[in-house]
C-alpha cells in the first residue's frame, strides 16, 4: 500500500480548519449549558422521576458519591441484562453472555473504555447493543464531562464547598450536548452510507459465486455516539474498518473530526468559565501541538515502513483497510489513541513497530491531546498545576493557579493523580508477564509479545479500549485484571480531581502580583508541553524500550 504524503497533508489541513472553525461557537455553547440556571421541560421531568432537587448543589464528596453510585448501578444493570439476553426481546437468537465477558463488558462501557473481549455481531443482540451499550456510550461520556466541569467550578469559585449538582450536570450534558450532536452525526452517517437497519444483509460475491449473510442493526445511531463520546466500541468486530460502520473515506475523516470535536472545544468553555479566555487558548494550543506532532510522527512511521515486510506488520498490507489508504489510517490511529476512543480502522497489531510505539505513547501521555470527553481537559489541568509548582520553585514563590494557592494538600492530590495510572499499567503488566499461563494468551514472541501485554494494560488503565489484537483477553484472568485496571484507571483519578476541586473552591481569590507566574501565553504553554512529555518519559520509557523500541531496532 502506498503512503500518499499529499493525501496526508490535505486531510490534516482539513481537520485543523474544521476544528478551528467550530472551536469558539461550540465552546461558547458548552459554557452556556453549564453556567445556565434554567431547565428544559425534559430535564424537569427527569428531575421529578429521579427525585432530584435541581436547586441544591453538592460538595465534592457528595458529587463524587453520586458519580460512583451512578456508575456502579450502570455496571450492575448492564451485567445482569447481558446474562439475561437469551430471554430478552431482540436477542438475535443469541444466548446470555458468559459471566466473564459480561463482567468485563459492563465495566468497559461504564468506564468509557469499550474494551471488547467478544465478537459483537456473534455475541450481542440488537437489544443489548442498542439499549444497553449505546446508552452507556452517552452516559459514560457525560460522566467524564461533568467531572471536568466540577473541576473548573472549583478553580473559578471562592470560599465555597459547592461544585454543582451531579444529576443536573449529567442531564444537561446528555440532553443538550451529546443527544442532539449525536443525532446530527447519525444523520450525516446515514447519508454517507452507514448501515441503520434491524435485519441482516445478504452480500453476493459474484466472482466466487458465494452469498454471505452479514448481521445488520442500528449501526449509524450507535456509531455516532461511539465516536462523538470518545467511546470506541464497535457494532462489529472489525470496528471502523467494517464497511457497515465506515463505508468510505469521507465518513472515515468525519469520524476523526467527531473524535476530536468535543475535547478540542472544551478548552474554550474552560476559558470562558474561569473568566480569562487566554487560559483556554493556551490549553488548546498545547493540545493542538501535541496532536499535530503525534500525527506527523505517525505519518513518518507509516511512510518509513512502506515497502518493508516485518514479522509484525507484513509491510503496509496485512491488517490495513485498503479502501482508505495508509495516510488516513495513520491519522485515525493517532486520533483514537490520543483520545479515549480506541476505535480502529487499521489493525494496530499490524502497523509498523515504531507506529505501534507511538499509539502506546499517545495513551501514556494521559490522552490529553485533546483527550477524552472531559478526561482530557482535567488531565491537562492537573499537569498545568504541576507546571505552576515547578515555576514557583524556580522563582521562590508559593505556586498559584488562577488566584488559588497550590499548597501541600493540592500537590499531594496532584502527585497521586500523576502516579496512579502509570502504577496501574506497570504493576498489572509486570505481574502478567511473570505468569506463563497468562502470557500464553499473547502467542507472539520476543518484544512484540511484551508489546501486546503492555498495550492491553495501557489501553485499559487509560480507558482507551483499543488493543494489539494478537492478545486473547476473554479468559478469566485477563478479563478480571483488565476489568480492575479499567475501574481503577477511571475512578481513582476522578476521586483525586474532585477532591482537588473541593480544596480549590474553598480558597479565597488572591490578586495577581508582579511575582505571579502567568498561566497563559507561549512561555507557560511551552512549560506545560515539556512537563507533559517529561512526565510520560520518566514513567514509561523503560517499558517502551523493552517493547516497541526494541522491536523497531531489531527490524
Amino acid at each position: 500500500m502506498v503512503f500518499s504524503v499529499a493525501s496526508f497533508i490535505t486531510q490534516v489541513a482539513v481537520l485543523l480548519l474544521l476544528l478551528v472553525l467550530v472551536h469558539k461557537p461550540l465552546g461558547i455553547y458548552l459554557a452556556r449549558v453549564f453556567e445556565g440556571t434554567k431547565s428544559t421541560r425534559v430535564e424537569r421531568v427527569f428531575y421529578r422521576l429521579a427525585g432530584v432537587d435541581r436547586n441544591t448543589e453538592q460538595s465534592w464528596a457528595i458529587y463524587l458519591r453520586s458519580v460512583l453510585v451512578f456508575s456502579s448501578i450502570s455496571i450492575l444493570v448492564v451485567f445482569l441484562l447481558q446474562r439475561l439476553q437469551g430471554v430478552l426481546p431482540g436477542n438475535n437468537s443469541l444466548p446470555g453472555v458468559d459471566p466473564w465477558t459480561a463482567m468485563n463488558t459492563a465495566i468497559s462501557f461504564a468506564t468509557n473504555t469499550n474494551w471488547q473481549v467478544y465478537t459483537p455481531e456473534a455475541t450481542m443482540g440488537i437489544f443489548v447493543q442498542m439499549c444497553l451499550l449505546a446508552v452507556q456510550n452517552f452516559l459514560s461520556a457525560a460522566v467524564g464531562i461533568v467531572v471536568v466541569v466540577a473541576l473548573i467550578r472549583g478553580i473559578a469559585r471562592t470560599r465555597t464547598d459547592r461544585l454543582g449538582n451531579f444529576w443536573v450536570d449529567l442531564a444537561r450534558t446528555s440532553f443538550r450536548v451529546l443527544l442532539p450532536m449525536a443525532a446530527i452525526a447519525a444523520i450525516v452517517m446515514l447519508i454517507g452510507g452507514v448501515e441503520q437497519t434491524f435485519w441482516s444483509t445478504d452480500v453476493t460475491n459474484q466472482a466466487a459465486g458465494i452469498t454471505q449473510t452479514i448481521p445488520g442493526g442500528p449501526v449509524a445511531s450507535q456509531e455516532a455516539i461511539k465516536i462523538l463520546g470518545t467511546n470506541g466500541g464497535g457494532y462489529f468486530n472489525a470496528n471502523s474498518a467494517h464497511p457497515f460502520e465506515n463505508p468510505n473515506v469521507f465518513i472515515s475523516l468525519f469520524q476523526v473530526f467527531l473524535i476530536l470535536l468535543i475535547p478540542s472545544a472544551l478548552p474554550y468553555a474552560y476559558g470562558r468559565m474561569v473568566g480569562d479566555q487566554r487560559q483556554g487558548y493556551t490549553v488548546a494550543a498545547v493540545m493542538g501541538t501535541l496532536w499535530l506532532a503525534s500525527t506527523v510522527l505517525m505519518g513518518w512511521a507509516f511512510a518509513g515502513a512502506e515497502g518493508t515486510a516485518t514479522a509484525a506488520a507484513g509491510g503496509l498490507g496485512e491488517g490495513f483497510e485498503q479502501r482508505f489508504g495508509a495516510a488516513q489510517s495513520s491519522i485515525f490511529a493517532t486520533a483514537t489513541t490520543l483520545t479515549s476512543t480506541g476505535a480502529i480502522n487499521v489493525a494496530h497489531d499490524s502497523i509498523p513497530p515504531m507506529a505501534g510505539g507511538i499509539t502506546m505513547l499517545n495513551m501514556m501521555l494521559g490522552e490529553v491531546a485533546p483527550g477524552g470527553t472531559g478526561s482530557g481537559l482535567y488531565g491537562l489541568l492537573i499537569l498545568a498545576i504541576v507546571s505552576v509548582f515547578i515555576a514557583g520553585l524556580m522563582v521562590g514563590r508559593t505556586p498559584e493557579f488562577l488566584g488559588k494557592k497550590i499548597g501541600p494538600r493540592e500537590m499531594k492530590l496532584t502527585a497521586m493523580y500523576i502516579l496512579v495510572t502509570p502504577t496501574i499499567v506497570l504493576a498489572t503488566a509486570g505481574v502478567t508477564v511473570l505468569l506463563p499461563d497468562a502470557m500464553a494468551n499473547a502467542p507472539a514472541s520476543g518484544p512484540h509479545q511484551f508489546s501486546e501485554v503492555l498495550y492491553a494494560f495501557t489501553s485499559a488503565a487509560n480507558n482507551n479500549g483499543s488493543a494489539f489484537a494478537g492478545i486473547t483477553s476473554s479468559g478469566p484472568y485477563l478479563s478480571s485484571v483488565i476489568g480492575v485496571a479499567m475501574l481503577l484507571g477511571r475512578f481513582l483519578p476522578m476521586v483525586l480531581v474532585l477532591a482537588l476541586a473541593g480544596s480549590l473552591a474553598k480558597q479565597p481569590k488572591i490578586p495577581a502580583s508582579s511575582g505571579t507566574v502567568p498561566t497563559h501565553g507561549w512561555l507557560f504553554g511551552s512549560l506545560l508541553l515539556s512537563v507533559t512529555v517529561i512526565m510520560t518519559a520518566l514513567s514509561y520509557f523503560p517499558a517502551l524500550s523493552l517493547g516497541p523500541l526494541a522491536e523497531g531496532l531489531l527490524k
